[in-house]
């Protein structure tokens, strides 16, 4: 089955806004999604990762891409399609609560 990797963004001021049962659904449809397997997590801060050449890595803290909303979570999810993987991401916290959430779908590396 084909797997997606789902990116959510979102912020406490977006998450607190949002009324407590809308975020009260998402969270139990995420806990939905973990008892069929789904792996997810929330994000922690990231550090870059650089190897140049194989002369020798470097890591910096930070991350390398910026968004008006921070990273929240992570999520790989399997769906049949583009759009049912569309669907499963529509229902999470992050969706629902004045974030985003992309979906990348996930090709097998030749």
């Amino acid at each position: 089955m084909p797997k997606f990797v789902t990116i959510g963004y979102g912020d406490q001021e977006g998450y607190d806004r949002t009324d407590a049962a809308v975020r009260d659904q998402a969270h139990a449809h995420d806990a939905r999604l973990r008892a069929a397997g789904v792996d997810m997590g929330i994000a922690d801060s990231p550090v870059q990762v650089r190897n140049h050449g194989g002369a020798g890595t470097t890591v910096q803290r930070g991350s390398f891409m910026s968004s008006a909303l921070p990273v929240a979570g992570f999520a790989i999810i399997e769906a049949e399609t583009l759009e049912e993987a569309i669907q499963l991401a529509s229902g999470t916290p992050c969706a629902v609560a004045h974030g985003v959430v992309e979906v990348w779908p996930l090709r097998t590396a030749p």
